[in-house]
């Protein structure tokens, strides 16, 4: 794809999710949507692959449809009603089906199968961007309609996302299967919060996005696209090597890192609210998901593959990749945690 088509498409993008995120009309937001989901199919077919074709039609379908239910639970609502705004989600048929639409547009589980299979079918930017911008725009909505969507399911639906995200990602060797997995588990984290606190919830979406993004970043430079190609990272920059174990380890959770901050707070947050066995299900499931963590993180900077002498002169090629972002994103996901009474007031 030629720059100038790529900028439009970018941008198409962009202007898709921002014009969802700043509605409060129900066609205004399935607009935006359906601009977003149009504009994001080209980029990920440009590989001129099977696989990626593969990738775009799955996508394409799956997001086609949950539009499909967005627009239909609207109609239903109005219908009822006679009112088209996104806050005013009176109408229970129309919030069980928002709810499901809304799930598909995530991945969350039970609908989250396009997932994985897309990802792995794109590139790395296109995988990056799939994980983190395309979240916006549902998680928005969701926000907008939170007063009239049903807690049980909605916690129901986390519990089960960040079972499977934990339980899926132990068995892949693709390092973009196991950011597709970590990503489903983690936005069943946030959907399982979202309708108790949903201020924590948009915590955990900032702080996911940045370690995901500073990740990928990451995998990009090293061209890192199985677990094995992990073991030879060191010889292009021994580092840069240390901060992924450190980012993997923060999108794990563990305390002296940022990514601690939001599953702490979920943890106290469902404690309080005296969902205690969901707190103990969600912790249990937070193991599942640090043990592919961990693993990923013995690859890469404990372990060497066996290898041939030349796979060691990987330091010869110099990374053609900026890394500003990745290092102010890679800052940031390891050290903010002493930000946490500040962005809690």
């Amino acid at each position: 794809m030629s720059p100038m088509m790529y900028t439009i498409m970018l941008s198409s993008l962009a202007t898709g999710t921002i014009v969802t995120m700043t509605s409060y009309h129900w066609l205004l937001a399935w607009i935006g949507l359906e601009m977003n989901t149009l504009s994001i199919i080209p980029i990920i077919s440009t590989m001129h692959h099977p696989r990626s074709t593969e990738a775009a039609t799955k996508y394409f379908l799956t997001q086609a449809a949950a539009s499909a239910m967005i627009l239909f639970s609207s109609m239903i609502n109005a219908w009822q009603t006679g009112s088209w705004d996104i806050t005013q989600l009176s109408s229970t048929p129309s919030h069980i089906l928002l709810t499901m639409a809304l799930a598909m547009k995530l991945g969350l589980v039970p609908v989250h199968f396009w997932l994985p299979e897309v990802i792995q079918g794109s590139t790395m930017t296109t995988a990056l961007i799939i994980t983190t911008w395309q979240k916006l725009a549902p998680i928005s909505l969701i926000y907008l309609s939170i007063n009239n969507l049903s807690t049980v399911v909605l916690m129901t639906m986390g519990l089960l996302s960040s079972m499977v995200g934990g339980w899926g990602g132990l068995n892949q060797t693709q390092t973009r299967k196991i950011m597709a997995y970590s990503s489903i588990a983690h936005l069943g984290w946030m959907t399982t919060v979202s309708s108790i606190m949903p201020n924590i919830m948009v915590l955990n979406l900032m702080i996911y996005l940045i370690t995901t993004a500073a990740t990928f970043f990451t995998l990009m430079l090293f061209k890192s696209k199985t677990i094995q190609d992990t073991t030879m990272n060191w010889t292009l920059s021994p580092m840069t090597t240390v901060m992924m174990m450190i980012l993997l380890l923060s999108l794990g959770g563990l305390p002296p890192l940022t990514g601690f901050m939001p599953k702490w707070l979920i943890l106290e947050t469902l404690t309080t609210q005296n969902f205690i066995m969901a707190a103990v299900a969600m912790a249990i499931s937070a193991l599942l998901s640090l043990f592919f963590y961990l693993r990923l993180t013995y690859t890469t900077t404990l372990t060497l593959a066996p290898n041939t002498t030349h796979t060691k002169l990987k330091w010869r090629f110099k990374p053609n990749l900026p890394t500003f972002l990745m290092l102010s994103f890679s800052t940031t996901s390891m050290f903010a945690l002493p930000l946490m009474p500040l962005m809690t007031q």
